[in-house]
């Protein structure tokens, strides 16, 4: 199957996530000290990461005019919808940033070079992170579906105060609300007595 649109999705068609509870356990969870490679080749360790960090985790971002990694992607619950999400970060990144995330990234376990061309199509402000040696994945015991004999990450956003896990949005649906309700929750909460960056 084509990739269709990637921005433009029915959401009432696609299947959402069920709270499996598999992200139950991340909050409170101090981060590791596992350094990933970016999309703007930097090496990131987040755990060393002062202030307030967003981080929000896809399954993986398609290609336009590309083949779907299975015929029937778009009917696993939660795998579809990692372009909307990742764009509507992009969309309020400024807000995020004025709401007071330190740093914003992405986080898929596809290779740095397929995260790179995306980040450049996409024209992403922030950093996107590859965990495609699922070291960061197997360290927090992140929720995981296999698709295709690949190990993705379900879709989820952490908010991480000092390299601690403070809060989980999970499941997440529809993707593209995401950031809207990342946005909300910072304003809802503003960090107190963070490091400065």
């Amino acid at each position: 199957m084509t990739q269709r649109n990637l921005l433009e999705v029915d959401w009432t068609r696609i299947p959402a996530p069920a709270d499996d509870g598999s992200a139950a356990h991340l909050k409170g969870m101090t981060l590791p000290p596992v350094s990933l490679r970016a999309t703007d080749d930097t090496s990131v360790a987040l755990s060393a990461l002062r202030g307030r960090t967003v981080v929000f985790a896809y399954p993986r971002t398609g290609e336009p005019g590309k083949i779907a990694l299975v015929d029937d992607w778009d009917m696993i619950p939660g795998a579809r919808g990692c372009t909307p999400q990742t764009c509507a970060f992009r969309d309020l990144f400024a807000e995020l940033k004025a709401a007071g995330a330190a740093q914003v990234f992405g986080l898929s376990t596809q290779s740095n070079a397929y995260q790179t061309e995306m980040a450049s199509r996409l024209h992403l402000p922030f950093p996107v992170l590859s965990d495609d040696k699922l070291a960061l994945t197997r360290a927090l015991n992140l929720p995981t579906m296999e698709v295709a004999g690949l190990t993705l990450i379900k879709r989820l956003a952490l908010i991480v105060d000092d390299a601690k896990i403070t809060h989980v949005f999970y499941p997440v649906f529809p993707p593209d609300r995401n950031a809207g309700d990342v946005l909300d929750w910072l304003k809802a909460n503003p960090a107190k007595g963070l490091s400065k960056d």
